[in-house]
């Protein structure tokens, strides 16, 4: 799926945004958080850490940190746990996460960061998987098809014609970080937040965190991830 509003259901679900919330999320498991809770919506954030009484906020809307959180959706911002708990919103990503869950009776959370780690996840399964990348505003984007073509070529899977599809992109680029920083979403981080551009060469990094994040359960409305 090209993006999340595209019909389509699977037993595994894995969801792509690697510029940054799926990355994020990775970082932040590896770091030491031991659940990440996904919401759509600012005020479904706030509003969920308040009924936990503790954890992180952290998201962003335009690449920029929501007033009021304590983090953005830098992965670089996860390097060190200041909470066991992260609750997290961004303009795609934690989004898709939802959908996902909506349509998938497991999810997983995708991106270069950990794309050995989630493939072989998803293998052990031996069920079909919906590769749902999370786009940019509802309309396709190179960076999460390109991580969806990676993850393609080493499932190795029969594919539907998008998921070949997927595939065959990869090949016109010299490797991700040319592909991220040539995408939609690179370009919107530069643009809008250029002090984060470090952001892109760490999300184009692969198979460097050995976590599989993947859903745990629903809590109104909200995606709780954990390990």
């Amino acid at each position: 799926m090209f993006t999340p509003d595209e019909a389509g259901t699977a037993p595994t679900g894995l969801v792509i945004d690697v510029i940054r919330a799926t990355s994020t999320i990775c970082q932040a498991f590896a770091a030491g958080y031991e659940r990440v809770f996904c919401t759509g919506e600012v005020d479904e954030a706030r509003a969920l850490r308040g009924r936990l009484g503790e954890g992180v906020l952290g998201g962003e809307r335009d690449a920029v940190r929501i007033p009021g959180f304590d983090l953005g959706n830098s992965p670089r911002e996860y390097v060190e746990p200041q909470s066991s708990t992260l609750v997290l919103s961004t303009t795609n990503g934690t989004r898709a996460v939802v959908t996902a869950a909506q349509r998938c009776e497991r999810v997983y959370i995708a991106s270069l960061l950990n794309l050995a780690a989630v493939v072989e996840a998803v293998r052990s399964h031996g069920d079909d998987v919906l590769v749902v990348c999370a786009g940019v505003q509802g309309r396709p984007n190179l960076d999460d098809t390109y991580v969806a073509g990676r993850i393609v070529e080493l499932l190795g899977w029969e594919r539907t014609d998008a998921a070949e599809a997927a595939a065959r992109l990869v090949a016109t680029w010299g490797g991700a970080e040319e592909a991220l920083r040539a995408s939609k979403s690179g370009r919107n981080l530069m643009e809008n937040a250029p002090e984060l551009e470090p952001d892109i060469s760490f999300c184009a990094r692969e198979s460097v965190l050995d976590v599989a994040p993947h859903l745990v359960a629903m809590r109104d409305g909200a995606a709780e991830i954990g390990l």
